[in-house]
């Protein structure tokens, strides 16, 4: 294909002149040219104004032409296209004076021959694409830096300020006008602060909080990013900082930083806080020989004062124990709040160990005094585990937890009396029985809560039910993951009467989504060994129906192959409850005791794959040959088969091609609280 012409536009009124340069451009092979010859400057200005002129070759003595002012209204009417000036003198006055008015050229006639007239033409626009282009990309980055949220601020090398955009103007208060080739010095809060940040700027870069000021000498906080700026060659012309006002952030992290180390009830320390200090009192006294202290203190019976006289007056009394316990100890020890009735103090730079008891007797019989509020009068009492470093504890962790050992010790010896810890007091088996304890009034204080993860059905990606997960808000450790409360529920029997409460919510949530008009789905209920050992498991899930009014057929009852462990009374269990139309399904299979003799006897209506099995099933073949096989066993026994722990797409596209008919896992849903499955059930049904 033929390139395209290049359109040229030439204003000449000496038709001599004309035919000599069409002469140049038309002959020989080359590049080809579409030549438009106009007499009078006013006519090429119609020209250029129809568009589609790609350079002007200008005579600057036609008859309406004023010389170099013709320049100026050629680029007023067409500022794009590049123009070549023709003169009829040798002037080199003149041909600067062209160019610095907007030629990209200046030739003399008689002394342009073909290849001289070619280049320039080509050069020309050359110049004037690379020109426009650099135009372009300038203003380009300049409305970026202007339209920017951040404060974008550039010194040179002398540190003056030569760029300034609207977000710094809003900021400092200042116009552009006002700071440009001003020290960025005015900027600073602290001028030795901002000389610091451009020396470690010009050292590699500076990333941080620093003070600024503004016009009206108001100070705040930025966060600001500054690098050095070089030209072509490597050497340094400035500094430029992006930076973003902070102040409000610092206010809130102020607060949020009292809030994270105060107790709100009582204004003490709260854990984190207690914890800090005890730290750095540890690292205080190691080189001085002296003491460092931790009471655990532990209000006794302040459960029944909650329950009697309303939790209004048990804040009350919390308060006052805090008031009483500031005034037991010296300046420089802490006393704080752990959590709900539970304190803790840390005697730092004690002298000798004979004055720790003292102060934990101290303390019992202060507490010990009648508190009056809202027109009673109250008694509690305390029991305080007593720890001490370094006899019986190197670090802060350990003697918080020695202390709250010993302070159990004092809870078994009759209460409101101090023990100080003993290594023959076994720390796990009180840890242990600390987590039992209060396990054991879990139920009473409302601490347990349901989540709930969604099982979805592979082929049509609906929410066909949800898995109740149980989950524990500990008083002080915060919610506890189940594995590390269940295997206690489990051996001391507690479990059985969490799994009741966890059916009855789980029937009564699942009722409730029925009854505001969710389409019925099934709510999946974990149950243990020890439940399904249990007598009383039959007559739960009967009373959690009844008492929620959900039909059997909408609850499912999640059991581990230990169930195969006694078949004959599993089998007489899960009969009846099938008699009742409970659906049953084997959790974790594959990973207990396996049968596929007991499989086939059992009134079972789905297999769980194990999450262990679906993490790898994408790229292991073991995994992968264990899974295809577990759906193909459900399957050929009438069953349906679900995989847990599904956490990518790509598991779930391996899922559906074997066929698998349901599934749950993070990549469909996290376990959420109630609402936010009651938030979920109402997007996918609406």
């Amino acid at each position: 294909m033929s390139e395209k012409p290049i359109a040229v536009l030439l204003i000449e009124d000496n038709a001599d002149d004309a035919h000599e340069i069409r002469k140049m451009l038309g002959e020989g092979r080359g590049m080809p040219f579409a030549i438009e010859c106009v007499d009078r400057l006013t006519t090429g200005l119609e020209r250029l104004a129809a568009g589609g002129t790609d350079v002007v070759l200008l005579d600057l003595s036609g008859p309406d032409n004023h010389g170099l002012d013709a320049l100026a209204r050629i680029r007023a009417q067409a500022p794009h296209v590049p123009i070549i000036v023709l003169s009829s003198l040798d002037d080199e006055a003149v041909a600067v004076k062209a160019v610095r008015e907007g030629a990209e050229d200046c030739l003399v006639k008689g002394q342009v021959d073909r290849n001289l007239l070619v280049r320039a033409i080509r050069y020309a626009i050359a110049r004037k694409r690379t020109d426009d282009a650099l135009r372009a990309a300038k203003d380009y980055a300049e409305n970026l830096i202007d339209s920017s949220l951040d404060m974008i601020i550039s010194v040179d090398v002398n540190r003056n300020i030569v760029e300034f955009n609207r977000a710094a103007e809003q900021v400092f208060g200042y116009t552009k006008a006002e700071v440009l080739g001003k020290p960025i010095d005015l900027l600073y809060a602290d001028t030795s602060e901002g000389r610091q940040l451009h020396k470690n700027t010009q050292d590699g870069g500076f990333t941080g909080e620093v003070a600024n000021k503004k016009k009206n000498g108001e100070i705040f906080y930025s966060y600001v990013s500054a690098s050095v700026m070089r030209d072509a060659t490597g050497a340094p012309v400035g500094v430029m900082g992006i930076s973003r006002d902070i102040t409000e952030r610092k206010r809130a992290e102020e607060i949020i930083v009292r809030q994270a180390y105060h107790d709100a009830l009582t204004n003490l320390a709260n854990r984190r806080l207690f914890m800090d200090r005890l730290t750095q009192a540890l690292t205080r006294v190691q080189w001085h020989k002296r003491l460092v202290s931790v009471l655990f203190l532990d209000l006794d019976h302040f459960k029944s004062i909650n329950d009697a006289l309303g939790h209004s007056v048990g804040d009350l009394l919390l308060q006052a124990v805090a008031e009483r316990l500031t005034t037991c100890v010296r300046q420089g020890d802490t006393v704080a709040r752990l959590g709900g009735d539970e304190f803790a103090i840390a005697l730092a730079d004690v002298a000798r160990t004979s004055d720790i008891p003292k102060v934990a007797q101290k303390i019992i019989d202060t507490l010990s005094r009648p508190y009056v509020l809202e027109g009673r009068e109250l008694f509690i009492t305390t029991s305080i585990g007593v720890c001490i470093y370094p006899d019986d504890a190197q670090d802060a962790e350990t003697l918080v937890k020695n202390a709250d050992v010993a302070m159990y010790r004092a809870k078994k010896h009759g209460r409101n009396n101090y023990q100080h810890y003993s290594p023959d007091m076994n720390a796990q088996a009180f840890e242990r029985l600390a987590i039992e304890t209060s396990l054991r009034h879990a139920l009473e204080r409302e601490e347990f809560f349901l989540e709930y993860q969604p099982q979805v059905d592979i082929g049509t990606g609906r929410i066909i039910g949800y898995e109740a997960l149980v989950r524990w808000r500990h008083p002080d450790l915060g919610v506890m993951p189940p594995g590390k409360f269940i295997p206690l529920a489990e051996e001391s029997g507690l479990i059985v009467a969490i799994g009741e409460w966890v059916l009855r919510s789980a029937c009564a949530q699942n009722r409730a989504w029925q009854t505001a008009g969710f389409p019925p789905i099934r709510v999946a209920v974990n149950v243990s060994p020890r439940q399904l050992r249990h007598e009383s498991l039959l007559g739960a899930v009967g009373r959690a129906l009844r008492e929620t009014g959900l039909h059997p057929n909408w609850l499912e009852l999640e059991l581990t192959e230990s169930i195969m462990q006694d078949a004959d009374e599993a089998i007489r269990l899960l009969s009846q409850l099938q008699a009742i139309g409970v659906q049953i399904a084997i959790d974790d299979f594959g990973t207990g005791y396996s049968s596929l003799n007991h499989l086939k006897r059992y009134p079972i209506h789905k297999l769980k794959i194990d999450q262990s099995f679906v993490r790898d099933v994408t790229h292991d073949p073991h995994d992968r040959a264990i899974v295809t096989a577990i759906i193909a066993l459900a399957h050929s026994l009438n069953l349906k088969a679900i995989a847990e722990g599904v956490e990518t797409e790509e598991q779930l596209a391996y899922l559906r091609s074997l066929k698998c008919d349901e599934a749950q896992g993070y990549f469909l849903g996290r376990p959420m609280p109630a609402q936010n499955a009651t938030k979920l059930l109402a997007r996918v049904t609406a």
